[in-house]
């Protein structure tokens, strides 16, 4: 059985929760977001080299830097959700795309006429590792502030940080 470890890290979007299974980040979660999956095992564990790593990345985003540093991530979930996942993570610094985008590029890669925004839609609703898999980077149609399981106010708030919105 895997054993995770947890550690909180006070942003000003409030207190994330970042899990591990003590090689990678396998959650990073904003307090009161919809899909919160932290274990219930998790024990407290702040010095861990990858919350280190992860703290030190925060602190550069949210001082409005651009993160160089590549974390090892680790999310759990669904093989559709980690295919999405992959794709939020190459959505560049301070650029957006939208779900239906994003289902564009799924269908063509599997080959398919189309394939739903919706279902895109929640796969990155259930992204466990937000912000740094940046799932508040998807818009709606013609751009809508759609969806964002941590609120709409903490999306906004990231993409003026990013100087996406003004």
């Amino acid at each position: 059985m895997t054993e995770f470890f947890k550690t909180e890290y006070n942003s000003p979007i409030g207190k994330l929760t970042l899990v591990s299974d003590g090689k990678s980040l396998t959650g990073l979660y904003i307090e009161g977001q919809k899909y919160f999956n932290c274990p219930k095992n998790a024990n407290q564990k702040d010095d861990l080299t990858i919350f280190c790593n992860a703290k030190n990345w925060l602190n550069d985003y949210f001082k409005g830097k651009n993160p160089s540093v590549s974390l090892p991530l680790a999310p759990f979930g669904s093989e559709f959700g980690k295919e999405i996942w992959k794709i939020l993570q190459k959505i560049p610094y301070g650029k957006t795309t939208t779900y239906g985008e994003i289902a564009e590029q799924i269908a063509k890669k599997r080959g398919l006429k189309k394939m739903s925004a919706q279902a895109v839609g929640g796969a990155v609703g259930h992204n466990p590792i937000s912000i740094i898999i940046p799932c508040h980077r998807v818009l709606g149609k013609n751009g809508a502030l759609t969806g964002y399981n941590g609120g709409i106010d903490k999306k906004i708030t990231l993409l003026k940080l990013e100087g996406t919105l003004q």
